[in-house]
Formats: structure tokens, sequence, C-alpha cells
């Protein structure tokens, strides 16, 4: 999410708990592994500079059937995410994700710790225009009830244009499983993609593709395939800076629909008060 505009966010603060508690009332029953559903763009914390997001997401309408024996699908389901990052250098950032959800009788349940190092050294100016590139690797541990496989390693190239008042991110991701016997050379193709336009200051309206094809060998059929479009809002007004999105699935393999949010706590313009 960008960390730019300085508009006051005071009158927004009623929508953004709105948001908040909608995504909560649609969560009821059942959760899954679906910890963050977003398209890296130019984002990266400066040098020494603390981030906090919350990934909220939900399934009101979802696919039921399990893709092994004793996963939890995501139907029904509400997941929810910390994100903490650090800037180590102005194109260096580490993260960590620490996924939890919701279970069917509305049990918490921790799902595993997921670490990432994004690298992204060329990026416009703040404000600025300009093709972004770079990449994200991360390596994750869950149990076996979200992921077959219990440690798992994503590659995920971060390429794109900011353009005056728009912005194009692409994320060819690649997948491997590391355990359980599911280890492989060949990864799995899971693309995203974003496109979106400014509206109004400090707001912009665009759609998201989710895509997981399947091996990269050996691409599934289109309706095995998991394929999702989603209308988004991001909102940069700082101290308020949301991304929220309605996402549909095209394909049989596919949740119906989702709702999710990631928001960003301004923690450092808070220890700045402080001081």
């Amino acid at each position: 999410m960008a960390r730019s505009r300085s508009v006051s966010a005071r009158n927004y603060a009623p929508a953004l708990l709105a948001c908040v508690i909608g995504i909560a009332i649609a969560a009821r029953v059942q959760a899954a592994q679906q910890d963050e559903i977003q398209v890296y763009a130019d984002d990266i914390n400066k040098p020494g500079e603390f981030g906090l997001e919350l990934h909220l997401n939900t399934t009101p309408s979802g696919r039921t059937t399990p893709d092994y024996p004793g996963e939890i699908t995501n139907n029904h389901g509400f997941r929810f995410t910390p994100e903490f990052s650090y800037g180590v250098r102005s194109d260096l950032e580490l993260g960590l994700y620490l996924p939890m959800l919701f279970d069917e009788r509305a049990e918490y349940r921790y799902v595993g710790i997921k670490y990432r190092v994004k690298w992204l050294p060329l990026r416009p100016e703040e404000d600025g225009e300009g093709w972004f590139l770079g990449a994200n690797s991360e390596l994750s541990r869950v149990g076996y009830k979200y992921s077959e496989s219990s440690w798992g390693t994503e590659l995920r190239p971060i390429i794109g244009y900011k353009g005056k008042g728009w912005l194009f991110a692409l994320n060819p991701i690649l997948d491997w499983d590391l355990a359980n016997g599911l280890q492989s050379g060949e990864p799995t193709f899971v693309p995203s993609l974003k496109l979106s336009h400014d509206v109004i200051g400090g707001v912009s309206a665009g759609v998201e593709y989710y895509s997981d094809v399947g091996k990269i060998a050996h691409i599934e059929p289109w309706q095995k395939q998991d394929n999702r479009i989603y209308g988004t809002i991001d909102v940069d007004m700082k101290p308020l800076q949301f991304n929220f999105g309605i996402g549909y699935g095209l394909t049989e393999a596919s949740d119906r629909w989702t709702i999710k949010a990631i928001i960003e706590v301004p923690i450092n313009q808070m220890s700045n008060v402080k001081k």
C-alpha cells in the first residue's frame, strides 16, 4: 500500500470502522489459510522504519470440497493476519506474517508463521512516475489443515508502472512445496495483477486479478484453475490508509465471493506524536 499523501482523514474514520465491522459480521463459521490477498507494487519502508498492516478477509460463499483430506476450506471463513515490516535499506525490506483464523465453531486458531524479504532496486521517486522492478521472497511454516505442505516458499517478481493518477502492477508468482513428500523442482504458477486510477484526492478505484493455474509445466484446465477478480478501492489519506475489495470467482475451483481489506496501522506517526 502507498505511503505518500498527507490529507486529513478524521471524517473517514466511521467508514473504516464500518468496513472492519462488515467483514467481521460476514464471517461466521469455517475458515482457511488465505492470509494475504494483495498485489505488490512500489511500496517499501524507508530505512529504519517499522510498518504494521492488518490483512482481513472473509468468504461469504466459497468452495466446500477440500482439495486434500483434512483441509479446512474457505467457505464462510474469517482470516486475520498482522504483517510486521522493517526497512533495512532504501531498496530492502524485511517482513513477518502471523496468520490467524476462526474455525467452524468460532474458535481462534493460530495458523503458522511466514517470513519475507522484499528487494526493490528500481522504483520512481515518492509521488513520481516511472517503472518499478523487484522481487519478494517468502518462507512459510503452517499447519496441515491450512496447507498440504507444512513448509513452503514463494518467489514473487514485482513489475509495474506508476503513471499520472494511475498504477499497473504485475506479480508472476512461483510457489514451491518443501515438505510432506510434495517437494518438487516444478513450481506452481500463481500470477496476480492490479490496475487502478485516481478518483479523487487520496482515493483510487480499480481491479485486481488473482489466479492459480497449477504446475508451471502442467497448466490445469480453466475450470480447475482458481481465477478471481476483485473490484477495489484504495484510500491513502494519512493517517488513514487502507485497501478494500470484493472478489468474484470465475471458475468451479474458485470461491464465489470474497471480501477483503488491508489496513495500515500508522505506528510511525503515533511514535512521532509521542516525541
